[in-house]
């Protein structure tokens, strides 16, 4: 199997990105693992409240909140040590991109949805 994938503003709304995201994740082949205060389940999957209750290696965090959000849970975030972080349009963080890297964490600034069309996931 592909990656293990945490989707930060996890959504059930199709309309939404991180919807479509966590979608398209699965159908690539990777392990998508939604993160939201606002849901247990989606599509059958568990959906964790916060970051701190994640278990086991993350591969990729992708961003679907904005840089208050993500202030707010950079302690989470920083302690959740992915090995990348990719912050889709919209939830770019220059502070915690900074952070990050400091930490050894290969930060991106992408669209996860155009890089899984484009292989460069």
């Amino acid at each position: 199997m592909g990656q293990t994938v945490a989707i930060l503003g996890a959504s059930k709304n199709p309309e939404r990105f991180s919807y479509r995201a966590f979608r398209m994740l699965s159908d690539y082949g990777h392990r998508p693992v939604p993160v939201s205060p606002k849901m247990k389940e989606l599509e059958g999957v568990p959906v964790y409240e916060s970051l701190k209750d994640l278990k086991g290696p993350i591969d990729t965090l992708t961003m679907y909140v904005g840089p208050d959000r993500s202030t707010a849970l950079s302690d989470q975030i920083l302690a959740l040590h992915p090995k990348r972080v990719i912050f889709n349009p919209g939830s770019e963080n220059p502070t915690l991109a900074r952070a990050l890297e400091k930490s050894g964490v290969q930060v991106i600034e992408d669209c996860t949805l155009v890089m899984l069309q484009e292989g460069t996931f």
